[in-house]
């Protein structure tokens, strides 16, 4: 947006000094030839009033010595010529023989003066003819003929332009200092709300946004957003922690009705009542579990911990030692391919090895004896860190691969397998708060694939 806005407004100043400068040197050149003009003229002129008195051989010789130290010193040609057309007097360069010498003549001998000379620019003409009757109206007896050269002329008029260019350039460089001043003034508070939206979508409830630069309705659009930003960053807060308030307090009573249960079994008597009793015992401890989900899944979410530089390779190659004896007593195989070092990514904290524990319990609950579970760390293109849990289990049909991530999510084949559903959950908000993202798919030739992206460090 901001280029935008500067191409926008560099187009209209540039516009603005071609529309004031070019009208303006247009105007200097037709003044300096006409300038030449009225001054060349006053001499022809004078050069006519010679001639129209020349009588004698003394007369000739005065006005050729005239028309000599004139073309000498200005570098141009004169001619004189009678009625016919015929020289009577010249010097310099043949006057009569430059383009256009014959149309000025032809209208000098009928009484006219040359009133209008080409236009001189800085690249040309570059001579100009200018004719001057002698005598008047029906007494003209002939016609002086000037070829002037038009450097001196053409140089002030290149000096003069390129004086008008050099006041546009500066005219112009300070208008763009100016226009990318007041781009950055309206645009800062226009940036450091995306960077505060871009927060809360990332789930910091802590961005705000704090540049009190700006136009009034963007400092007052500042001041709107961060109140909202406090209302649902409040709404949310007290939403979790409801949620771990309300699952710490319930631990106490539900491990005391656990305890209790555990108690009464011994004068549960055989039969349906025990088997009743085992059943209730049962999803107490679920339900334990379940608030210990909630809880974990409130703690996750509050996202008070900060991101921190770790060696996602380190970390799996931890988690998957520390597995190792869990998955061999489910008569399950674990491998493992990781580098040794040098694979490190800015996430949470143990976000890898807490992410990591989550596929893996997973793993040994849904992967039956003798399958086998493949564990790999590499970097990708963009220097993201992936993590890949493979199997060769029953997998989940594609149409229900999405609910998987979802929280209490499970798929219809696995509802009887003993778990609450937050696992996988806790582990997309970890990646998600972490930068990165939680992705599941099948495995070829069967299973489940999971993949875990961290940005770089």
């Amino acid at each position: 947006m901001r280029r935008r806005l500067l191409a926008v407004l560099m187009v209209l100043m540039g516009a603005a000094a071609l529309l004031l400068c070019v009208p303006l040197a247009d105007a200097y050149a037709r003044g300096r030839t006409e300038h030449l003009l009225l001054q060349r003229r006053s001499e022809a002129v004078r050069f006519a009033d010679l001639a129209e008195r020349m009588r004698t051989d003394a007369d000739r010789a005065e006005l050729s010595a005239e028309i000599g130290r004139y073309a000498q010193l200005y570098g141009a040609g004169v001619v004189v010529v009678d009625t016919t057309g015929t020289p009577v007097a010249r010097a310099g360069a043949r006057a009569d023989a430059a383009a256009g010498a014959v149309e000025d003549r032809d209208r000098a001998l009928t009484g006219r003066s040359t009133d209008r000379l080409p236009t001189l620019r800085p690249w040309g003409p570059g001579g100009v003819v200018l004719a001057e009757p002698v005598g008047r109206d029906e007494r003209v007896s002939g016609a002086v003929l000037m070829a002037l050269p038009t450097d001196t002329a053409r140089r002030d008029v290149a000096v003069r332009w390129a004086l008008i260019g050099a006041g546009a350039l500066a005219a112009f460089t300070a208008a763009a200092l100016v226009a990318a001043g007041i781009t950055r003034w309206l645009l800062r508070p226009v940036l450091d709300l995306d960077r505060a939206v871009e927060g809360l979508a990332a789930g910091s409830l802590r961005a705000r946004a704090v540049s009190a630069a700006g136009p009034p309705e963007l400092r007052r659009l500042r001041l709107h957003f961060n109140a909202m930003a406090e209302a649902m960053a409040d709404s949310i807060g007290r939403q979790r922690d409801f949620v771990a308030d309300a699952s710490h307090q319930l631990r106490n009573p539900l491990a005391t009705l656990v305890l209790q249960l555990e108690n009464v079994e011994p004068y549960v008597a055989p039969g349906p009542g025990l088997a009743e009793h085992a059943r209730a015992l049962d999803e107490a401890e679920r339900l334990e579990e379940l608030l210990d989900g909630l809880l974990a899944l409130a703690r996750v979410e509050s996202g008070t911990a900060e991101l921190r530089e770790q060696d996602v390779a380190a970390a799996v190659r931890d988690r998957v030692r520390a597995w190792a004896p869990v998955f061999t007593g489910a008569g399950l195989e674990l491998g493992c391919a990781c580098p040794p070092e040098g694979l490190r990514a800015r996430a949470l904290p143990d976000a890898a090895g807490r992410v990591l524990d989550a596929l893996l319990d997973n793993a040994v609950k849904f992967v039956p004896a003798g399958g086998r579970v493949e564990v790999d760390v590499t970097r990708e293109d963009d220097d993201t860190v992936l993590v890949r849990v493979r199997d060769d289990g029953p997998g989940v049909p594609p149409e229900q691969q999405d609910v998987l991530l979802r929280r209490f999510g499970r798929s219809p084949d696995h509802q009887n397998v003993r778990g609450s559903g937050l696992g996988l959950a806790i582990a997309e908000e970890i990646a998600r708060i972490s930068g990165g993202r939680l992705d599941v798919a099948g495995n070829q030739p069967r299973g489940l694939l999971t993949e875990l992206r961290l940005p770089p460090a």
